[in-house]
């Protein structure tokens, strides 16, 4: 099945792979899609979205094993503070669900920053958009159709 970021990707020309696990409603985290995809969870990055209070809203794309520092994300994205986008806010801004949401494909574009340590791979595994779903994609090519930067957010 074809996502809105498959569909962004194949206009641009960018190969990826797309990898099929089985969901579990209770186990949504990045580290039990790793251990489905066989992938170590450094590896498979999770896409979280902020709210800042001068930069209203903004993406961070980290390993599914760490977690972000909100005190780095609010200096990167332009902000003096940030928090976590209420959950309940999630689907009506971006258009993705929790654990679908992909930095590639949301209803806007957002500012969005990707953790450095993803250049240390050839390829990282996102999520396309859709729960049961991972793409893996070379980290330069996200910042290509994201607009993105590689930053240090944890």
């Amino acid at each position: 099945m074809k996502t809105n970021c498959c569909r962004i990707l194949d206009a641009h020309s960018i190969t990826y792979k797309l990898l099929e696990y089985t969901v579990d409603e209770e186990s949504l985290d990045a580290i039990t899609v790793a251990n489905k995809i066989g992938l170590p969870p450094e590896q498979v990055f999770k896409t979280l979205v902020l709210v800042g209070d001068v930069v209203k809203y903004f993406v961070a794309v980290i390993p599914g094993n760490e977690e972000l520092s909100l005190k780095k994300a609010a200096q990167i994205s332009g902000n003096k503070s940030c928090a976590m986008l209420p959950l309940k806010e999630l689907q009506p801004l971006t258009g993705y669900i929790r654990g679908g949401c992909s930095p590639i494909g949301m209803k806007k574009q957002f500012p969005t920053f990707i953790e450095e340590t993803a250049q240390l791979f050839d390829e990282i595994s996102i999520s396309p958009g859709q729960r049961g779903l991972q793409i893996l994609i070379k980290p330069a090519d996200i910042l290509a159709v994201t607009g993105g930067e590689f930053v240090g957010l944890i």
